[in-house]
């Protein structure tokens, strides 16, 4: 029995994802599923449910994971014994920002925990150009940040892209009729840190709006604040308009207590990154693989309506970019 098509049930069986789980082996969907019914073949049953309108494992898929689990790692011990393949382990010092913690973060430190046991993670949260300042220095091995960083001694691949739209809480602003714009600013304007491209740009959005609406330039209260929870915390308050992604306060606008505003333009997305040094160990590009797939898979199956995952050709168009502005 070829251990490489049962390995490949079991990744499939996690991600529920034939291009997820592609992605990870560094195979085509097509290859994916011409070993699932290899396998299917050899063991003469079924383990995909390939009726059902989500990925769902078949009864006998079900009952046969766990010994397929156990047939795998045990592989793959034994190729480590013999000292044919690399074991996945040490410190992996990665720095996020805080859009990830925000979104799928737990998720990425879940699955490293079970694919990679014997890696220890030393987690950094922190600001876009931290992290960049930390990675250039060798003080991070691995940085998901918003934009890439423009080095010949760093690969960055945008693996996802996060839509930012104007949030109120319900009642402060009515969102019908003439002059949203001025009723908008009226009221501070909550952002990120100073001198992050997400500040930039909403300031010249906001500096055009003003200007269109005549509204003095002194009334004009751009507010810029160290973290999403603060931005968060102030907009349920009503202390002012919040323009973050969706994401981040998915549940106040499923309730009704927050929502969002139609005032247009709205500010530009937050195209999220996953970099690494050119040169780097196995350890590290399998963490930086695995980042790229459980950020697909998370925003396919738990948040599409508010994050847009990049696919391969994206991913190598982006990489192509230079000058990329640093964001928050």
């Amino acid at each position: 029995m070829n251990t490489r098509f049962l390995e490949t049930f079991v990744t499939l069986a996690r991600l529920e994802s034939f291009r997820a789980t592609a992605q990870l082996l560094h195979a085509t969907p097509a290859t994916i599923s011409l070993r699932i019914r290899s396998l299917e073949d050899e063991l003469k049953c079924t383990l995909i449910d390939r009726s059902a309108s989500q990925f769902r494992l078949t009864q006998s898929g079900s009952a046969l994971l766990g010994l397929a689990k156990r047939v795998v790692d045990t592989a793959r011990a034994l190729r480590e014994a013999a000292g044919q393949s690399v074991a996945i382990g040490g410190k992996l010092r990665l720095g996020v920002i805080e859009t990830i913690v925000h979104s799928w973060l737990a998720q990425y430190v879940a699955y490293l925990k079970e694919n990679y046991p014997k890696l220890e993670i030393d987690m950094t949260v922190g600001s876009s150009s931290s992290l960049q300042k930390q990675l250039l220095s060798g003080d991070l091995d691995i940085a998901i940040r918003a934009e890439g960083i423009d080095s010949p001694r760093i690969v960055s691949n945008a693996i996802a892209s996060y839509p930012v739209r104007w949030i109120a809480k319900r009642g402060l602003i009515s969102r019908r009729g003439p002059g949203l714009a001025q009723r908008v600013l009226q009221y501070p304007i909550l952002t990120f840190g100073r001198g992050s491209a997400p500040q930039v740009a909403l300031e010249n959005i906001v500096c055009s709006l003003a200007k269109e609406c005549a509204v003095p330039a002194e009334q004009i209260n751009v507010t810029c604040l160290p973290s999403v929870t603060l931005i968060v915390q102030l907009a349920r308050d009503g202390y002012g308009v919040a323009a973050i992604p969706s994401l981040f306060v998915a549940d106040a606008l499923r309730d009704g207590s927050l929502i969002e505003l139609p005032l247009k333009p709205s500010p530009p997305p937050i195209i999220v990154s996953v970099c690494k040094p050119v040169h780097t160990t196995p350890m590290i590009d399998e963490a930086a693989n695995a980042a790229r797939v459980v950020c697909s898979v998370y925003s396919r199956s738990f948040m599409s309506e508010f994050i847009e995952a990049f696919d391969d050709t994206r991913e190598e168009q982006y990489s192509r970019m230079v000058n990329l502005p640093d964001m928050a």
